[in-house]
């Protein structure tokens, strides 16, 4: 009970002190949760009484479970920020997970999808019903903006300015505004001027897209629609909501647009994090050119 306390208190002071992201706050609770199995399994006691060499035995026991070596460090990372934040609050004395070494993970280029396929994809909501309205008001904007799908479904009716063809993006650090092209422009309008307000269940709901239920779309909700057109539009690679991102990316670097802009767009802090584009496209260019030129 009581290390079921110290990941429910870890988790608040993620989320109100730090401002950590969502998506970096549902990993952590992830990892700490199963870490809290494995514990409760094996020994009867608080976390605070772990030592180096418990949680060594339990990195080795993910290992030896088949995760990947980038699931292996970021639950290293994971436990490092927990045992840091019980020391930091006087549960224990030390933090038994600092001497534990993450493995090196192969670093692992972005997939995405070509031209063509985002056209498929785009193709495939039949605007016959309010579902499909809204799905392809989605997905345009999805594709148009490059957002996260956090970031997309947290959108307000206010953070949309049609007349300007523009999104306001606002994350714990951050704002942007982000252009959109006029597809996805006119999708928006449709579902906005004459969809929405049929479909919600409170007329005060501020949610752009929301569910069949009225309320605001979740990510498990937006993540199936991208697996039903996947499957519609029998596009064989696995694409998720962050594999429109990517494509957004790398289609923009493909046509001319800089690093910075792209950064800005994406929201990215570091330049480093936009940079995994220009290798993805550098793949790409010479994958084409071995595959194409006679004497490769």
């Amino acid at each position: 009970m009581q290390n079921t306390v110290y990941i429910a208190t870890y988790e608040a002071y993620l989320q109100e002190v730090k401002k950590v992201s969502l998506n970096t706050i549902c990993s952590y609770m992830r990892d700490l949760r199963q870490f809290e199995q494995y514990w409760a399994e094996r020994a009867d006691t608080a976390f605070c009484q772990a030592a180096g060499q418990d949680l060594e035995e339990y990195i080795n026991w993910l290992r030896h479970s088949g995760k990947s070596a980038a699931t292996v460090s970021r639950g290293i990372a994971s436990l490092r920020g927990f045992y840091q934040f019980l020391m930091d609050h006087g549960h224990t004395a030390q933090n038994p997970a600092s001497d534990l070494v993450p493995d090196k993970a192969v670093k692992k280029l972005p997939q995405i999808l070509t031209s063509i396929e985002v056209d498929l994809l785009l193709d495939q909501p039949h605007c016959v019903d309010a579902k499909g309205y809204r799905d392809k008001a989605m997905l345009e904007t999805l594709y148009a903006t490059g957002l996260r799908v956090s970031e997309l479904i947290s959108l307000d009716v206010g953070d949309v300015n049609l007349a300007m063809g523009v999104v306001h993006c606002k994350n714990w650090s951050r704002e942007r505004m982000i252009p959109l092209y006029a597809a996805a422009v006119s999708a928006l309008e449709e579902y906005i001027m004459q969809i929405r307000l049929h479909m919600l269940y409170d007329r005060e709901e501020p949610a752009l897209f929301v569910n069949l239920g009225g309320e605001r779309m979740s990510r498990q909700g937006f993540w199936k629609i991208i697996k039903y057109y996947q499957e519609k539009a029998k596009i064989e690679k696995d694409i998720t909501p962050h594999t429109l991102r990517h494509s957004f990316a790398a289609h923009l670097l493909e046509n001319g647009a800089d690093l910075r802009s792209i950064q800005e767009m994406l929201g990215h802090a570091d330049i480093s994090s936009t940079q995994v584009y220009a290798q993805l496209v550098k793949k790409q260019l010479k994958d084409i050119y071995l595959k194409s030129h006679p004497r490769a």
